[in-house]
């Protein structure tokens, strides 16, 4: 495989330093490298163009997504780069580990039946606080073929282009959606047990975590949507039915039994139970268990109120808003 069948695209805003250490990481790969800029106010395009990639700037007057980011990215990569094989899509604030691409390229060499192939993802600085800690551990996902894939991944262009890309409508779940498509037409996806990437995630408060849970419901609801029937869907009824379960229903009959009888404030042990059951299912062999099934509980309610913005919003005719927690 030649630097020249190789791109990369890059999408990001306002990630300052964080930013310059990403296209560093991918620069050595090939010069092949789109960054795409989504109205950052901190110098972020210069610092690029100081580095050397080409740079795309969105247009201020349609709405953000990272889907539409991505998009318009690989039109660019293509168009300078026509005869480009694969493409490697990455955050502005992650940073590729440095022979993820040789290790994921010589994969996909063996087998052209896959489109999509990704990695482990860490985060950078796991200790810095809590939510550090809990995505670390939301990030370990098992090896081998997978149903869908994050925004940090090698991509066959074939395949990519055979589907029309990313939804360029959808806020969030644009990578499980784009992979369901890719699923119907016969490709595969990867997961592979190498380092690919390290994420910044820049979350030091419980609102951050708050609204990304929240942006994870309404990517639940819409990406079940739009597949609904499909035998290929990432999410369905069953993911659906535990959210309004855990972040609606339950705490909705306890309320009301209580109203009858306090004895029915009982029914509330039914949390740290389920608490009990993740972090055993975790191992409970660390504190960083327990956390993560904690977390994993309050996510329900955060998902909830995302589920209830997106069917709200639908049910009154308005399109769905971009959600950020930094």
């Amino acid at each position: 495989m030649t630097a020249a069948e190789i791109g990369i695209v890059a999408i990001g805003r306002n990630e300052g330093q964080r930013l310059i250490d990403c296209l560093a990481s991918v620069k050595s790969a090939t010069n092949d490298i789109v960054y795409v800029d989504s109205g950052s106010t901190d110098g972020s395009i210069t610092a690029a163009e100081e580095i050397g990639v080409l740079v795309v700037g969105l247009d201020l007057t349609q709405p953000f997504t990272a889907a539409r980011a991505r998009n318009e990215g690989f039109a660019a990569l293509k168009a300078f780069r026509p005869n480009v094989s694969f493409v490697q899509f990455i955050d502005g604030d992650c940073i590729l580990v440095h022979d993820w691409l040789s290790k994921a390229l010589a994969f996909m060499e063996r087998r052209s039946d896959v489109a999509v192939v990704c990695g482990r993802l860490r985060e950078r600085y796991p200790t810095a606080s809590i939510y550090h800690q809990v995505l670390d551990l939301e990030y370990s996902m098992p090896t081998g073929e997978a149903i869908a894939c994050g925004g940090i991944a090698l991509m066959r262009v074939r395949a990519f282009e055979a589907v029309g890309g990313f939804d360029p409508r959808l806020i969030a779940g644009e990578e499980p959606e784009l992979c369901v498509r890719l699923r119907k037409f016969g490709w595969k996806i990867w997961r592979l047990d190498e380092e690919m990437a390290q994420h910044d995630a820049a979350m030091r408060r419980f609102g951050q975590w708050w609204v990304r849970s929240v942006r994870g419901g309404h990517a639940l609801a819409e990406v079940s949507r739009i597949n609904k029937g499909s035998q290929f869907r990432i999410w369905g009824a069953r993911e659906t039915a535990s959210i309004v379960f855990w972040g609606g229903l339950a705490p909705l009959l306890v309320g009301l039994g209580t109203l009858l009888h306090p004895v029915a404030l009982c029914g509330a042990l039914i949390y740290p139970l389920q608490v009990c059951r993740i972090a055993i299912r975790q191992g409970a062999r660390s504190s960083n268990s327990w956390f993560y099934a904690v977390f994993l509980g309050i996510e329900k309610f955060a998902q909830m109120q995302g589920l209830l913005q997106f069917y709200w919003r639908r049910w009154r005719g308005k399109t769905s808003q971009l959600i950020e927690y930094k």
